[in-house]
């Protein structure tokens, strides 16, 4: 279960994006909203002009799981 809703909607590159960012909202302090906000935008930067879809699927994916375990490991500390 993602810790905010709509993952299981997520199908283009943009909506990820969003969702990330949406994401780093749940991070506890400001400098690891901004350390991964940046992480994030250096990424869709980097793959934005992908154009294989079993590939944006795939990277879609491992972007949401990863998402998932870092929102998981920060907010099981509290």
């Amino acid at each position: 279960m993602s810790p905010v809703a709509g993952a299981e909607m997520i199908r283009t590159p943009l909506r990820l994006y969003r969702y990330l960012l949406r994401c780093c909202k749940l991070l506890p302090s400001e400098a690891m909203q901004k350390h991964y906000q940046h992480a994030i935008r250096q990424s869709y930067n980097s793959h934005v002009d992908e154009d294989d879809p079993e590939r944006i699927q795939m990277i879609i994916q491992r972007a949401i799981s990863d998402a998932d375990w870092i929102l998981n490991k920060y907010t099981k500390k509290k």
